[in-house]
């Protein structure tokens, strides 16, 4: 038996949840997603992706600001959903709109809970050195990201991977275990267990102040801060380069041997000192270019071994 189904979710991450649900026979009857907003050069206003993927599969589409109306209230309800499927949707829902869904609303979450509730599970994981994640499908309640865990998957991180490579990882398993749960949910097996509040950790979003790269910690960290943050929205240095301060953008790093004063360089490989230990840059971006290997990049570069980075 389908079931109907409202999806609230915003960004790349959710578009496979929802292609999931469509895969698997469900009927999606309208999905909620954040208004179109300013983007790109010209800033013209641009649809979310879940928007985008909506409009491709046929679905209504809603783009509400707040949900806190009563009229908003009263619309959600009368969609006469089954359940709510949530994938970082980015607002809050009040108690009108989780208590409309006959089985309440479920959510997927790219971490174990309860560690990592929060904005940013994936980058926050990598940037701790965590070597395991996952996907967690949760009954939404009160609290953030706090309610029964109903199912959940691992995956291990490897040493290199970025939160741009993890993101697509999660992502997909993220749809293939809420199309589980949907399944154990029309039986009526889908059985969920409270969360441990004490071993919570919280993942907040990024801010821009954690961005620049501090060579002065140990090398395994200034790595893990590295992929925790690429591709967006970037750990970054200054150099001069032309005659003027440049920003550069680092995606990927290798764990490497070697000792120095924290910022100098040394080699020709881009292999740079820190507090303890050494890291090779191996993918780096200019301001306005795309991304490059550190090889490329050094062919325009004068950077070489003994150059210091601040």
């Amino acid at each position: 038996m389908a079931l109907r189904i409202v999806f609230m979710g915003t960004p790349d991450f959710a578009v496979p949840t929802l292609q999931a649900i469509l895969g698997a026979g469900h009927e999606v009857v309208s999905v909620y997603t954040q208004p179109p907003r300013a983007a790109g050069r010209g800033m013209a206003l641009r649809k979310s992706p879940v928007h985008q993927a909506a409009e491709q599969a046929g679905l209504p589409v809603l783009t509400p600001e707040r949900l806190k109306s009563a009229e908003q209230h009263e619309r959600f309800r009368a969609l006469r959903p089954d359940v709510a499927v949530v994938v970082a949707y980015g607002l809050i829902l009040p108690k009108a709109i989780l208590e409309a869904p006959r089985f309440g609303c479920l959510n997927v979450h790219a971490s174990l809970l309860p560690r990592w509730r929060g904005a940013a599970p994936i980058s926050r994981a990598i940037m701790a050195g965590d070597r395991e994640t996952g996907v967690t499908i949760m009954r939404i309640g009160e609290g953030l990201d706090a309610g029964p865990v109903c199912l959940e998957a691992r995956v291990g991180i490897g040493p290199e991977e970025t939160a741009g490579d993890l993101h697509d990882r999660l992502a997909a398993l993220g749809g293939r275990l809420l199309v589980e749960a949907l399944a154990k949910l029309e039986k009526g097996e889908l059985a969920c267990r409270p969360q441990h509040d004490e071993a919570a950790t919280c993942a907040p979003k990024l801010d821009p102040k954690e961005t620049r790269i501090n060579w002065r910690l140990l090398a395994r960290d200034v790595h893990d801060r590295i992929r925790g943050l690429s591709p967006h929205p970037g750990a970054w240095f200054e150099v001069e380069l032309g005659g003027k301060r440049e920003r550069i953008k680092v995606l990927r790093s290798k764990i490497a041997e070697g000792a120095g004063i924290p910022g100098a360089l040394l080699d020709d490989r881009l292999t740079v000192a820190c507090g303890e230990g050494a890291v090779r840059l191996t993918e780096v971006q200019r301001a306005g270019r795309k991304p490059m290997a550190a090889e490329e990049f050094l062919r325009g570069s004068p950077l070489t071994s003994g150059t210091i980075i601040p």
